[in-house]
């Protein structure tokens, strides 16, 4: 799927920018790697906020008849859309997905700074408003955009190591090979220079969660005996996925059936108590 760094150095780095959050409980799924809208303040113009017409950085020239009803227009943009209100999911929680949705789109077409709010609200077919609710600032809805793009690592159900991180990195190597976002992604691994505030957040709230999911996993391994007490959970966890990252970079077609298998019993032949 995703496009990946010009090096196998990078490639480790690259799950510095692909890894998932954990979750309490066999049998269940992480949560998603979708980053929930942070709490809005009121409209108006806020320093570091939005900025419809520029780069990363509110509108302060945001639609007052937006900020006075900011569900007006979703309203009507939702309801001329599907007709009439579908049951089941809410329509703030369509509205919220079609912005997500609007705004990886967006990411593709036009670039990270690229991204402008009219755009991504007009894609949705919701009012500016509702993304300033959501999201207080752009760099917070290109982090939830590049989040929801990850699938959710599954919870280690804590019975074998070597089972546990083959789920996990099997979802992982699923990701990389899904072609759907590849230009996304290609934007955000080279985006370190010009965007470095963007970049560590996404890391810090995105990848740094999935990352400790798989620390948990082999700390619990010397824990019951399976792994060595002596193991080197850093540099194994980057031996993991790295591998899964360089064969995506160097591999452009889907990964054999087992690859990733193999990849964890070579490690753990290594790291495996004896």
């Amino acid at each position: 799927m995703r496009a990946h760094d010009a090096s196998a150095a990078t490639d480790v780095t690259a799950e510095a920018l692909a890894g998932h959050p954990a979750a309490d409980g066999p049998g269940q799924q992480a949560p998603n790697v979708r980053v929930a809208p942070s709490p809005a303040p009121a409209p108006g113009p806020r320093a570091g906020g939005w900025d419809c017409g520029a780069g990363l950085g509110r509108d302060p020239d945001a639609d007052d008849a937006d900020a006075r009803d900011p569900d007006a227009h979703d309203a009507g943009a939702h309801d001329a859309r599907d007709g009439a209100r579908r049951p089941g999911r809410p329509r703030s929680e369509r509205a919220e997905q079609a912005i997500i949705d609007a705004t990886i789109e967006a990411i593709g077409e036009c670039g990270i700074d690229g991204v402008r709010c009219e755009d991504v609200a007009a894609r949705a077919g919701v009012g500016k408003a509702t993304l300033y609710r959501r999201w207080p600032g752009k760099e917070d809805l290109l982090i939830a955009a590049f989040a929801a793009m990850r699938s959710p690592l599954p919870q280690p159900r804590g019975e074998s190591v070597r089972e546990d991180l083959v789920a996990m990195l099997a979802v992982m190597a699923a990701d990389t090979d899904d072609p759907r976002y590849a230009q996304q992604y290609t934007l955000l691994h080279s985006a370190g220079e010009r965007f470095p505030r963007l970049v560590a957040r996404y890391k810090e709230r995105v990848i740094e969660p999935r990352r400790e999911l798989i620390r948990s996993v082999l700390r619990h391994g010397v824990q019951t005996g399976e792994l060595r007490p002596d193991t080197d959970v850093e540099v194994a966890l980057l031996l993991l996925t790295g591998a899964v990252m360089a064969r995506g970079k160097h591999d452009p077609t889907p990964a054999a059936p087992g690859f990733v298998g193999r990849a964890v019993d070579e490690l753990l032949r290594g790291i495996a108590a004896r």
